[in-house]
C-alpha cells in the first residue's frame, strides 16, 4: 500500500472540479492574478555548468527603462511598468485582455551567481538574464594522501 501524504486541502481543489466557478484559492496564480491584481511573469530557469539562465515572458517593454532587474539573497526580482497603447477617441472598444501596468516576479536561484558579471537582453517580448555562477562558493576536490 503506498503511503499517500497528508493534505489538507484535497476537498477544495476537488470543489473547483465539481464547480468550476469556485475560485482555485490555492494555486499561485489565482494569488498572483486575484489578490495582488498584478499577471504573473512566465520565467523559465535554466543552468549550464558556468551560468543560470533566466528567461521571462514580458511582452510590450518598449525600452530599458520599463524593466528593473535586481539580484538579492540568491532570488532574481524582475519588476516594472508596461505602458498602455494611446486610446483613440473614435473606437469602440469590444475587448481588451492584454495586460498594462506594473509587473513584478521574484524567482530563487538554483546556485549561488556573481551579480556583478551579470547581463540581460530582451528581444520579441522575452528578456534573457545570464548570471554567472559564483567562484567563491563552489567546491572543490581534496585528495587524500595515503601514506
Amino acid at each position: 500500500m503506498p503511503l499517500v501524504p497528508y493534505d489538507p486541502f484535497t476537498v477544495t481543489r476537488r470543489a473547483s472540479d465539481w464547480f468550476p466557478s469556485f475560485p482555485r484559492l490555492f494555486e499561485d496564480d489565482w494569488f498572483d492574478n486575484h489578490l495582488a491584481n498584478m499577471p504573473r511573469v512566465r520565467c523559465d530557469v535554466r543552468e549550464t555548468p558556468n551560468e543560470v539562465i533566466v528567461t521571462a515572458e514580458i511582452p510590450g517593454l518598449e525600452k530599458k527603462d520599463d524593466v528593473n532587474i535586481t539580484v538579492h539573497d540568491n532570488h532574481l526580482h524582475l519588476s516594472g511598468k508596461i505602458e498602455q497603447m494611446d486610446d483613440r477617441e473614435d473606437e469602440h472598444v469590444h475587448r481588451m485582455e492584454r495586460y498594462y501596468g506594473q509587473f513584478a516576479r521574484t524567482v530563487p536561484l538554483p546556485t549561488p551567481v556573481d551579480d556583478t558579471r551579470a547581463k540581460a537582453s530582451y528581444r520579441n517580448g522575452i528578456l534573457e538574464v545570464r548570471l554567472p555562477k559564483s567562484q567563491k562558493n563552489q567546491g572543490r576536490h581534496i585528495d587524500v594522501d595515503f601514506h
